[in-house]
């Protein structure tokens, strides 16, 4: 692995808080994602699943976690299954842990090779009145290709049919949503490279470069220092492409005169940072690009000032949205009568404000949680208003990473430039 290696203490502290929200007399079993093939004999890069590894550590494919927490036998209460390596295997892949290598990066002490999962497996189950099962529960979730997990579930409901089954999803979103201090270390990390990406470009930006050029800059300064990459692909975009929410092309051309919005964040250790800023590719806002700016870096303030123990995402939501429209009204964008006229099913900002303004932040971008649930200390969450004027080629969006605190919240990304002034007098810097 590239990052450096996390305390395994991270990851028995894990094993822990899930144990205790099972059942009595349950098993739980959690698999390494697949890789995933392309074309011919290609694959994609493999990518983790996230529940395994915050539980684990363990970074590889073809891996079984099962947690057994009332097995009479404490060795037979956490056991980590992985792949038996070979001889052909390291010279064509590389070497992938072996048992005291599992052990050290997992804490698990009981560690097996993934060729006995079947035999020890139904011994446990016969044991256990419930089975703790995983899948994808996240809302947004669109996966059409059945997962490992997918798979897993299937198989033992026609196997095992008599068991009771249980989801795992809820439990693992709870304790996930909720960061510890060794966690939020790593998104720190991803932070702070974050930041170092976005200073090189403010210092290489000029009018003719390619979105793409700009993508090339951020992937230098992230994999020099270590990251896996980003943390999910990169949105550069200049002019009218900005006010495309998911823009990912990164096709275009910076041309004078526009605004160019970098939504970008780095993964460190599978640890996400989240980061948007929209910065001049001349080094200066015209006075209609820094209206919008000042009143669009203006909301995100009260949004983030309002977020705090207690707070449901929902009010939150609410407040925002309330706070945008004076905002819009105050651009001319649209009207006050409209305003005191609108129906929740069709608001006039939603012409020029049609998303959300936060989301859970951690093992992935759009980190797993609970609804309805008050923020708590420990919980990290993104703050992104942003303003996107068709007509005008204009959209602009600004995003923090804010850590809930007992006092009310901590921005992990204070140390990047927002303040228009810094950004211009940065920029010409570099020119």
């Amino acid at each position: 692995m590239r990052y450096e290696p996390i305390d395994k203490a991270l990851f028995e502290a894990n094993r822990a808080r899930v144990a205790a929200l099972l059942a009595p007399g349950s098993l739980a079993v959690l698999n390494a994602n697949d890789i995933m093939p392309t074309n011919a004999d290609g694959v994609l890069g493999f990518k983790q699943n996230a529940d395994l590894f915050y539980l684990s550590g363990v970074d590889q494919p073809e891996a079984t976690l099962v947690l057994f927490p009332d097995h009479p036998d404490p060795k037979q209460r956490e056991i980590l299954f992985v792949k038996e390596t070979s001889e052909t295997m390291r010279i064509w892949d590389g070497p992938l842990l072996n048992k005291d290598e599992a052990r050290a990066t997992s804490g698990v002490q009981n560690v097996q090779w993934l060729g006995g999962f079947e035999g020890a497996f139904r011994g446990l189950l016969l044991r256990a009145e419930n089975v703790y099962l995983n899948l994808n529960e996240h809302a947004r979730s669109a996966n059409a290709v059945p997962t490992h997990d997918d798979r897993f579930v299937r198989e033992c409901r026609e196997r095992y049919p008599l068991h009771t089954y249980r989801r795992l999803a809820p439990l693992l979103a709870q304790c996930r949503m909720v960061k510890s201090a060794a966690e939020i270390a790593q998104i720190r990390t991803a932070c702070a490279i974050t930041d170092a990406g976005f200073r090189r470009v403010l210092g290489v930006l000029r009018p003719g470069l390619g979105e793409w050029e700009i993508e090339a800059e951020f992937a230098h300064e992230f994999l020099r220092r270590r990251a896996v990459g980003f943390a999910y692909p990169p949105i550069i975009a200049a002019g009218a492409s900005a006010c495309i929410l998911h823009y990912n092309q990164n096709h275009g051309t910076c041309r004078d005169g526009d605004l160019l919005l970098l939504d970008v964040g780095a993964c460190w250790a599978h640890y996400c940072a989240d980061m948007t800023r929209t910065i001049p590719v001349s080094g200066r806002f015209t006075p209609r690009q820094r209206a919008v700016y000042d009143a669009v870096l203006r909301v995100q303030r009260e949004a983030m000032a309002l977020l705090r123990p207690g707070v449901m995402l929902k009010e939150y939501e609410n407040e925002v949205r309330r706070v945008m429209d004076g905002a819009l009204v105050d651009l001319g964008l649209i009207t006050a009568d409209a305003v005191s006229t609108q129906t929740e099913e069709d608001p006039p900002r939603r012409r020029y404000f049609m998303h959300g303004t936060a989301h859970h932040l951690g093992l992935d971008v759009h980190d797993v949680a609970l609804p309805d649930q008050p923020l708590e200390p420990g919980m990290v969450l993104t703050v992104e208003p942003g303003i996107y004027i068709r007509e005008e080629n204009l959209g602009l969006r600004l995003e923090q990473n804010v850590l809930i605190t007992a006092a009310g919240n901590e921005n992990l990304l204070a140390s990047i430039p927002i303040e228009p002034d810094e950004i211009e007098a940065l920029m010409a810097q570099g020119r």
